[in-house]
């Protein structure tokens, strides 16, 4: 159940963080979105919730160069990878992607653009919210990788000179697709 006043404050959040949230009625609405922001290749790994809403094939009904088995050779040149959230955390803007396969790692961490689909109704209020669903997911497969993201890409000097995109993407967007998958454990 969507609770409006948690997607304003993850909203809030992460775009003070650097990432731009846009709220699509669709996966197609959200594909044309992607489509206007890519100039090349788009890394886009099999998950559940894409396969059932025939993600691939809608992305490139909007045009997009679709890469959906790639190395890290490949994935370097891409210009976009896309994967869907296992759920999002409002106070810090966060989003948190089980990642142990490598093709989700590539596609969020290569590109210099991440697209992240979000089912609002996976947004939580803050870490002691999130326990749950984190313990869900390491109940399920003892040993995974989970990543957060938060905003894009960025690090500092030891002059604090605070640099965007050296260890990853330079520009993460959030969309917001109700209906995407309401599954914590489904990315």
């Amino acid at each position: 159940m969507m609770n409006q006043s948690l997607i304003e404050l993850f909203s809030e959040k992460a775009v003070a963080v650097g990432a731009e949230v846009i709220s699509c009625t669709s996966i197609a609405e959200a594909a044309t979105f992607v489509a206007g922001k890519v100039d090349g290749p788009l890394l886009v790994p099999t998950f559940p919730s894409g396969c059932r809403s025939g993600l691939e094939t809608v992305l490139r009904d909007a045009g997009l160069d679709v890469l959906n088995a790639f190395s890290s050779e490949t994935a370097g040149r891409a210009d976009g990878g896309l994967t869907g959230t296992n759920f999002a955390i409002a106070d810090t803007g966060s989003l948190v992607l089980e990642s142990t396969a490598e093709d989700i790692r590539l596609a969020t961490t290569l590109p210099p653009k991440q697209f992240a689909l979000l089912d609002p109704a996976k947004i939580v209020a803050d870490g002691l919210a999130a326990v749950d669903p984190m313990r869900r997911l390491h109940q399920r497969d003892a040993r995974n990788y989970i990543a957060y993201i938060t905003g894009p890409s960025r690090t500092a000097d030891i002059e604090r000179v605070l640099t965007i995109g050296v260890h990853g993407p330079k520009e993460l967007f959030i969309l917001l697709v109700p209906g995407f998958s309401s599954d914590f454990l489904e990315m």
